[in-house]
């Protein structure tokens, strides 16, 4: 169950490029990104304090303002690499880059050490990951988008390994709230920068609305119930969802035509997620003393 939250969760996640699509004007995605972490964090701490469900006393607040910090330092750092390097090669480091990222970290901080399922679905998700966007955008590979998004890739890592920690002390809700207010804190000032006419067109204003409920806090609150049982490797790798569905909805709703190339990214993305969620479990429902 907890691997398919965490794949809901990625779903979700998918569906905000469809979103975006449907934006009447321009929209800076940097806007965007602050918006949904204010429309999504902001809603669930009224959310929480209302109802009584948040006390300050339980904040683990060294890990709450690294896992804010690491949150909204994704936003800027990926849109730039994808400014930079073009959405193609951003898109693959920095998404591909945090399984793996998360996989050595928790090798050697934690000492756990990644298993055969895990790095079998991870390659499978990863590659799928590179032939799904080998033939779009521009290949430029500008180092400094790179670094960029090598950077959103650790962010996001960051993030899925020490929020595990504020999951310990806190109601999943409460974390997620807590989380993503401070970090709407940090990213609110950027839009002092850009033009933000946009949001009075009603149809927009809507779209910024799913994005902030649907495609934040419920994402990230399946994400975080999911991340609470299961190591954070897997569920970044679980992630990769993300691409997919974006890719099939681009090419349901949007109209976008995939090459050879990448529907067999897509169908060795699927692969590595059925490996994963099927591998764990197995292994999960395996009598003891069989390996």
């Amino acid at each position: 169950m907890a691997y398919l939250l965490v794949l809901l969760a990625a779903i979700l996640w998918g569906t905000t490029g469809t979103a975006q699509s449907f934006f009447e004007g321009s929209a800076h995605p940097l806007s965007i990104g602050a918006f949904r972490l204010a429309i999504g964090g902001f809603s669930l701490l009224i959310f929480v304090l209302a109802t009584k469900k948040l006390s300050v006393q339980t904040i683990p607040w060294p890990a709450a303002l690294l896992s804010a910090l690491s949150m909204a330092l994704f936003q800027p750092l990926f849109f730039s690499s994808v400014q930079l390097t073009g959405i193609a090669i951003g898109t693959v480091v920095a998404i591909g880059s945090a399984p793996v990222l998360t996989g050595m970290i928790e090798w050697v901080a934690l000492k756990k050490k990644p298993d055969r399922v895990w790095v079998i679905a991870t390659m499978l998700a990863l590659i799928g990951c590179v032939l799904l966007f080998a033939n779009r955008g521009q290949q430029l590979v500008d180092p400094v988008g790179i670094a960029m998004a090598l950077g959103a890739g650790f962010s996001f890592a960051v993030y899925a390994l020490v929020s595990k920690t504020v999951l310990k002390s806190m109601e999943t809700v409460s974390a997620v709230a807590v989380i993503f207010s401070l970090s709407a804190c940090c990213l609110l000032p950027f839009l002092l920068f850009f033009d933000l006419s946009y949001v009075t067109v009603p149809g927009n204003l809507s779209i910024l609305i799913y994005l902030g409920i649907g495609a934040t806090s419920l994402s990230y609150i399946l994400f975080s119930f999911g991340l609470k049982q299961i190591p954070s490797s897997s569920a970044v790798t679980l992630s990769l969802a993300e691409p997919l569905t974006a890719a099939i909805l681009g090419v349901l709703v949007v109209g976008e035509v995939l090459s050879a190339l990448s529907w067999s990214g897509v169908g060795l993305l699927l692969c590595g997620i059925l490996v994963l969620t099927i591998g764990k479990r197995q292994r999960l429902t395996a009598p003891q003393g069989l390996n």
